[in-house]
Order: C-alpha cells, then structure tokens, then sequence
C-alpha cells in the first residue's frame, strides 16, 4: 500500500527579467530539482506557475503616467470611483494615476470593509453610534468625528482613507463612505468602478440609475500605450506596484505559455503534467478577517486537465455510516472498492455530503499560492504530485 499521498515541492528558480524565455526557466529549474532530488514526474501532475513570472518577462508594465492619460481620455475633468479595494500595493498606485488624469475625483469606500476584508473601522461600533452600513452615507468629516482622527488598519498600520486623500492632485481627490454605488451620482454621472468580484452587479445598478459614463478597472490600460504593457482582458485588475511610478499587470497571452510548457515536458519526459498560471489564493484569514483573493481570478490560464471539479466521495461518511460494522484490512478493501465504482463527473447524494465543488484550479491554485508565498521563498514554480490520487490508487 502506498503510504504517500499529494506531495508539494516549491521549485527554486533563478531571478527573471523582461525579455527572459520563461518556459525555458520553467522547464530547467524542473529539471535541476528533480536530478538534484531524484524524483521523476507523473503523469496527472500539476506544475504551477507564479503569475509574476510570466508578467515580469513579458515586461507587462504600466506607469501611473500610462493611467492618466487613460482616464483622461475616457471621463474627461472628472470621475467617481466606486468601491476599490484598501490596499497600498494594488490600488493606491492607480487613484495617483486617476488623480493626475482628471480635476475632480470623487472616491466611494464601501464600509466597515472593502470587498476582501479590509476594515475602515471596527464593525461594532456602528450599531453603538446609530449609523445604517445600509442606507448611510459618510463624508470624510463623517467619518473622523464618528472614529477620530486616525484610523490605522489591523496590520498594515495604515490609515487608508488619510494615504488615498495624500494622492491627489493640489487637492482633488474627496472621499465618502457608502455601501449604494448608486452614492456617488450625487457628485458625479462620470463612474469608474474599482470592485473585483462584484464590478458586474455594481456597473448594473449603475447602467440603471442613470450613470452617463460607465467604465471599469478592467477596461483601463487594455491597448498598449507607445512602449508600455496592457491586458485586453483585465485591465488594471491584478496590478500590482513595481515602484513608485510603475505597475505590473497581470499577464497577456497566459494560454500559449501553459500548452508550451506542457509540450516541452512531455516532450522531455513523456509524461502528461497539466500546467497552470495561478496569482492570488482564494481563502480567508481567520483573524483579520481578509479574503485573499485580490486578482480577478486564481488562474488566468490552464492546460485542459484542469477544467472542473473534483471527482471525489466522502471517505468519513462511508466510514461513519456503510462500513461502521468493519474493521481493519477489510474496512479499507471496502473503502477502496467504494472508490472504484465511482462513476467519471460529479459525485452526487450522500457520499459526497461536505465536498464543496470548488473549481480545481482554485483549490490548486490556492495550494500553490500559500507553498511560493509573496516573501522571500523563492520559489516562483510549485510542482504538485499525486493530488488526483485516492485512498485506491496503488
């Protein structure tokens, strides 16, 4: 019986600039692990890839000069922007680029948190101070005289609302707290919307009471701009700061990078290893409350093994409930036995009570996510191995 079940090894990988052959460094820092540690690839293995990676080579980077231009183009002198997210690396680049497009720029937070979990003050207090999340809308001066004059977040220490208002231009940027986007034609029929997984529903409510001017993140920086980067599917969605005037985008074209690296290890190897692109991780931090996932999407790109759900029965309710007579050896014959009658596709009724039907490439890509981390690891490449096996597999 094997005694191993889903292994997962962070691949080393030497510093990747733009220009660099990113499947070629994927293919070699593979190889330079597995005959250092003397383990061959599987087929039905899972090579993920950092999206960073890709990016950073494909020099797929855009300035918050790039940004204005492109505002300006679009809202002309002024704009609303609805919902982003709090976040120094992901969006505060972006409103300087706003900000330096347009005049007047009107900010609507949502609140007490932004669409991940980043709180703008403690969610408790709004019940003690009368104040509707739903139905109430806060000015700036609102917001200090209710929950004074510094608002540091849990763990960054910032104060957002004090660092988006520093980014204007001479002083055009005012900011108000709502949870309507409806809000902001208030001030302006102009509307960028900022919020990821919901920018749908909010560009609807919009459309509908009347807004003039729609756009969203996701439809600014999508044509290349002399030299610069662009994504013509995202935007500035998955943008991330590269320096004080620069930001990286999520990666162009992630299709073609997948199959080629998936080609060249079956060509190496023989074997069939599916390949991904994978950014942020879709989980919650249990203490600050923060959803990860801040990229449109866990995985821009995958080879197509990946596409579905899993295929899997509940091995604690067959024990629990069929197999509470058996014991031992013929407990796990039986088990097994259970397995391989599983039909291909979903499984359905009570063997599958507890199996959520998350997306394959957001489970895996959450995996590979919390193995490279965003510190100092160093390993841009996760190679997963055995993780479409079961208790059955030999």
């Amino acid at each position: 019986m094997r005694r191993t079940g889903t292994l997962v090894r962070g691949i080393r990988a030497p510093i990747v600039k733009e220009g660099d052959d990113v499947v070629e460094v994927v293919i070699e820092s593979l190889k330079a692990s597995w005959e250092a540690e003397g383990y061959s690839l599987k087929d039905g293995d899972v090579v993920g890839i950092t999206e960073s990676l890709i990016a950073r080579a494909q020099g797929n980077y855009v300035t918050v000069d790039d940004i204005a231009a492109d505002i300006k183009s679009k809202f002309g002198d002024e704009v609303g922007v609805v919902f982003p997210i709090l976040s120094r690396n992901r969006f505060a680049l972006i409103l300087k680029g706003i900000a330096r497009g347009c005049g007047r720029v009107y900010v609507l937070l949502s609140y007490p948190a932004d669409e991940v979990g980043n709180h703008l003050m403690d969610p408790d207090m709004l019940e003690d101070l009368g104040i509707n999340p739903y139905t109430d809308v806060l000015s700036e001066e609102d917001y200090r005289k209710y929950f004074g004059p510094v608002v540091k977040h849990k763990f960054t220490g910032i104060d957002y609302v004090s660092l988006y208002k520093a980014l204007g231009n001479n002083d055009n940027i005012s900011i108000y707290l709502a949870n309507n986007p409806r809000a902001i034609l208030r001030f302006t029929d102009r509307v960028l919307v900022c919020d990821i997984h919901s920018r749908h529903r909010t560009r609807r409510k919009l459309e509908k009471a009347g807004a003039k001017v729609i756009y969203g993140l996701d439809d600014i920086c999508t044509q290349p701009q002399g030299r610069g980067g662009y994504n013509s599917q995202y935007g500035l969605l998955g943008s991330n700061t590269a320096s004080d005037e620069k930001l990286k985008l999520f990666p162009r074209d992630g299709q073609m990078y997948v199959e080629s690296i998936q080609k060249r290890l079956k060509e190496l190897t023989g074997k069939q290893v599916e390949v991904m692109i994978y950014g942020d991780g879709a989980f919650k931090d249990p203490v600050g409350k923060i959803w990860e996932l801040a990229d449109p999407v866990v995985s821009p790109a995958y080879t197509s093994g990946l596409k579905g759900t899993p295929n899997e029965v509940k091995l604690k309710y067959i024990v629990d409930n069929q197999l509470k007579e058996m014991e031992g050896d013929s407990a796990g014959e039986a088990i097994k036995e259970r397995i391989r009658q599983k039909k291909k596709g979903t499984v359905c009724g009570d063997e599958s009570m507890g199996t959520t039907p998350r997306q394959l490439t957001d489970l895996l890509g959450s995996l590979c996510d919390l193995t490279s981390g965003s510190g100092d690891k160093g390993t841009p490449i996760v190679l997963i191995q055995g993780y479409f096996d079961n208790y059955a597999s030999e």
